[in-house]
């Protein structure tokens, strides 16, 4: 039986290659330029530690700097496109400097999101990030407390904690200028979650541009409550039932326009000549609809991107930020799924 090979050390590479074994390990966790060494070792280091299949050993790593190089990254729904490409971007950020994450699904539960950050909170992370479900936030504070943290899309205004999200309410507020300069003065809203910062600024940003445009505001047209599909459906399904039934929609999600467009379908409602519809969040499927649908677009790899910067600077006590959030513009995509409702 041959006898298995023990896998390489930094005193391996330092003696076949000459070089102290810190060097070895600055130029391997990226760290060559900050220390000046040339090019040339640098590519002769990397070389070789790719030549003997050369792993850096993480826990002895994490021992020595008494880091765990772990993230804990709790999101609502993993299957939400939305959610998915913001950890997609974050993981990829934090690898870029040594850090993996542990990903954890809330389900869209308060109590399930404070049990799994309990859970995180023991496992000797360096930080977390969550994207919250609900309106509360005091668990989210105690965390704080003993570990960095940055919260990202739904926030708490009053709470002194970093996050990133978008501007929801700018986002809304176009929506629904566009929708009324279409000619559009019965739209309804769809919304999702009431109490959460996304939702709120969004119900803001549509109140006020009826109001610029002098549109009386009609209560029975915001309706909903979640984001999933099954809101869109059963709400869109009420506003065709009305006896003055709206000329747009603007559903507050992706998700809720899924639902939205499955009831337009079965009232057999063509889009947009019968109703027209937005909807907050775009979709990869909505160019390739036979309406592609218009949309107000989040950038949600950014808002990965620099949650991971603001967490990592916490971690490593660099990045002196003096206010406590960031907030990026929404894009508006506009397709063929709004029509000029002009008489």
């Amino acid at each position: 039986m041959t006898k298995k090979q023990s896998p390489v050390t930094l005193k391996d590479l330092s003696k076949e290659l000459g070089f102290s074994t810190s060097t070895i390990s600055r130029v391997l966790n990226g760290k060559g330029d900050d220390y000046r060494i040339s090019k040339d070792t640098q590519d002769i280091i990397k070389k070789a530690a790719q030549d003997n299949n050369f792993t850096p050993n993480q826990t002895a790593r994490g021992l020595r700097l008494q880091k765990s190089f772990t993230i804990g990254l709790v999101i609502p729904d993993i299957s939400n496109p939305f959610f998915s490409s913001i950890a997609r971007a974050l993981e990829n950020e934090c690898r870029k400097s040594g850090y993996s994450i542990i990903l954890c699904d809330s389900e869209d539960q308060t109590k399930l999101e404070i049990d799994t950050i309990n859970i995180l909170k023991n496992r000797n992370l360096d930080g977390i990030i969550v994207c919250p479900v609900g309106i509360q936030g005091k668990h989210l504070i105690d965390i704080s407390e003993t570990l960095p943290i940055v919260i990202i899309d739904r926030y708490f205004p009053n709470l002194k904690l970093k996050y990133v999200s978008s501007n929801n309410y700018q986002g809304a507020f176009d929506a629904t200028i566009y929708l009324s300069e279409k000619g559009h003065e019965n739209i309804g809203c769809i919304q999702g979650i009431v109490g959460t910062s996304p939702n709120d600024e969004r119900i803001r940003g549509y109140r006020d541009a009826l109001i610029k445009k002098n549109i009386k505001i009609d209560e029975s047209n915001i309706v909903g409550g979640n984001y999933d599909i099954q809101t869109g459906y059963i709400e869109t399904k009420l506003l065709l039932a009305k006896k003055n039934p709206p000329t747009a929609i603007f559903a507050f999600s992706n998700t809720i326009s899924l639902g939205a467009l499955k009831a337009l379908k079965e009232e057999k409602k063509r889009i947009p000549e019968d109703v027209s519809i937005i909807s907050f969040d775009d979709h990869p499927y909505s160019d390739f609809l036979e309406t592609p649908i218009s949309s107000i677009t989040q950038q949600n790899e950014l808002m990965g991107k620099i949650a991971a910067k603001l967490l990592l600077d916490q971690i490593n006590g660099t990045g002196n930020y003096e206010q406590d959030g960031i907030l990026l513009p929404t894009n508006f995509t506009k397709r063929k799924s709004v029509n000029n409702n002009i008489k």
